[in-house]
């Protein structure tokens, strides 16, 4: 049976990037205008925050331990034991719109990341990867807002969405280099009332993207169909990470951020939800290797 909980009542002005954790068994996710990175248990206790000195699009973990970010102006470490930043590579350099965005850690262990236009209106956004060795490569461009990568199960489809096109894409994703090739349209929201924002992947190979503005999570099946729709008691739902012991539980974060000029009315607005009884699983989240 369904069940939406409340797991975490903090009211986040942007919240974003839910990462559940299956070594420690616990969730990760921002405020990206905290600018904060929280960390919390299954049962949403033993909390702990770092303040981070930039807007924050997205995290992943490191397999030597402490995180990964991605900032506004590029890619940086996180110390948990200090909260030590410290700066990997300026993404954009010079270019005062752009921020970095949504990430995932492919099944190699590298995170792939972009950015996007801090006014939302212009293709001023890149989709980027970061490579083991730190190194950067630039892997699309002409983005307005980059959000939503996430990996099928063998890791060969990169799937993608600039937010504003309303189009989920996919690219054929070589495993052994990182490159892409082949973009193409995956899923449409062209009939839905919001826009495709963070998104996963289920152990099916089916596609979950979280409907910003409508307060709905969205499957697509493997061919790009829509195969199921599951609302949200919050209409400014963001992203989504499965988690929990079975990874079972779709934890989706929110925004309490005016939208339009307008505070939401829902009490829910910016804290963060657990969706039980959705009858699938996800799948673990490598750690960046680097």
């Amino acid at each position: 049976m369904l069940r939406i909980e409340i797991f975490s009542d903090r009211k986040e002005s942007l919240g974003e990037g839910p990462l559940w954790d299956v070594k420690e068994e616990r969730l990760y996710w921002i405020d990206s205008y905290g600018p904060t990175v929280h960390r919390a248990d299954l049962k949403g206790g033993d909390r702990r925050s770092w303040t981070v000195p930039e807007p924050i699009g997205s995290l992943a973990l490191r397999e030597q331990g402490g995180a990964v970010l991605a900032l506004r102006s590029g890619f940086h470490f996180l110390d948990f034991d200090s909260g030590k930043v410290t700066r990997i590579n300026e993404t954009q350099p010079g270019e005062l719109r752009p921020r970095l965005n949504d990430g995932k850690v492919d099944r190699q262990g590298r995170f792939v990341a972009g950015s996007m236009d801090y006014c939302e209106s212009d293709p001023v956004g890149k989709l980027f990867r970061l490579d083991p060795d730190l190194k950067v490569s630039e892997l699309d461009s002409g983005i307005i807002c980059s959000n939503g990568p996430c990996f099928s199960p063998d890791g060969k489809t990169l799937y993608f969405t600039d937010s504003f096109t309303k189009i989920i894409f996919a690219y054929d994703y070589d495993t052994a280099t990182g490159d892409v090739r082949s973009k193409r349209a995956f899923g449409s929201f062209a009939e839905l009332q919001g826009y495709p924002d963070g998104a996963t992947v289920d152990s099916e190979g089916y596609v979950w993207s979280v409907e910003v503005y409508a307060g709905r999570l969205v499957r697509f099946n493997p061919d790009g169909v829509i195969d199921r729709v599951v609302g949200l008691p919050v209409f400014s739902s963001t992203s989504i990470s499965f988690g929990g012991p079975n990874l079972d539980i779709a934890f989706v974060t929110s925004m309490a951020r005016p939208f339009k000029g307008r505070y939401h009315r829902e009490h829910e607005a910016g804290m963060t939800v657990a969706v039980h009884g959705l009858g699938v699983r996800g799948i673990a989240e490598p750690r960046f290797k680097g």
